[in-house]
């Protein structure tokens, strides 16, 4: 703990030594980077600021109706597509070819497909967070054990129970691995979201304070947009590890 604590402490004082001694490294410079001080003046503004609640409760829901949708759609496909060798072949060729496509750049379909910008703003969220669900669900699906699969067959255990008593159980580690990553990448793509249109929300205020120079707020954007984003994932790990008591992951020599 003490040296998770050290290493945030050290960063910290690199970038206030970095910004106030306002270093040139040629290919990177800190001259108009704000130092933390000011970064937690203005932190200390938005907090003071009524207009907090609205653009966290803006994000949130947006985060929220994105994540629960890819979350349905991901777990649903990556559990077909790892069992079924029909879905695979017919579903897994055109996402692969929309997989890689960036947040930024779905946002004129977005816009043309969806009368509202919240509906726009939603579906952006969901894109960044629908295909790390997918292929971590997809991989646990397919390293099921078969023997557990043959043993339930030979049963009696029909297509719908071995979905949901020995499938998804068995590749629930990749799941949550999956809804973990996912969710960190609904946050990433939150300011790409939040660029089409509104008044609200992290993201729009991280973009807003770019628009007007106002440096500070903009580190207080994206150090919220990482705080809320890693509160969440670990939120879901944490969910993960009660909902699968069974599983315990090796981990390295301490």
């Amino acid at each position: 703990m003490a040296l998770r604590v050290g290493s945030i402490v050290v960063c910290v004082v690199l970038w206030h030594l970095a910004a106030t001694a306002r270093w040139n490294l040629g290919v990177i410079t800190f001259a108009n980077v704000p130092p933390p001080a000011e970064v937690l003046e203005a932190a200390w503004q938005l907090l003071r600021s009524p207009k907090l609640v609205a653009h966290l409760t803006s994000s949130l829901l947006r985060v929220g109706l994105g994540f629960g949708a890819a979350a349905l759609v991901g777990i649903g496909l990556g559990l077909l597509v790892g069992r079924s060798r029909w879905a695979r072949d017919a579903l897994l060729p055109p996402l692969e070819v929309l997989r890689p496509i960036p947040a930024v750049a779905w946002i004129p379909l977005a816009i043309l497909m969806f009368p509202s910008s919240e509906g726009s703003m939603v579906f952006i969220t969901f894109t960044g967070a629908v295909f790390p669900i997918l292929l971590n669900t997809i991989h646990g699906a397919e390293a099921v054990d078969a023997r557990l699969v043959a043993s339930a067959r030979s049963l009696g255990t029909r297509r719908a129970r071995l979905f949901l008593e020995v499938i998804a159980p068995g590749a629930a580690p990749s799941i949550v691995t999956g809804l973990s990553i996912g969710m960190g990448t609904c946050w990433f793509c939150l300011v790409t979201a939040e660029m089409i249109a509104g008044q609200y929300g992290i993201g729009y205020f991280t973009w807003e304070s770019y628009t007007v120079q106002n440096y500070p707020n903009i580190v207080v954007g994206m150090l919220l947009i990482g705080a809320l984003g890693m509160g969440s994932s670990a939120l879901i790990q944490w969910a993960g590890r009660h909902w699968m008591p069974w599983y315990r992951p090796q981990r390295g020599a301490q």
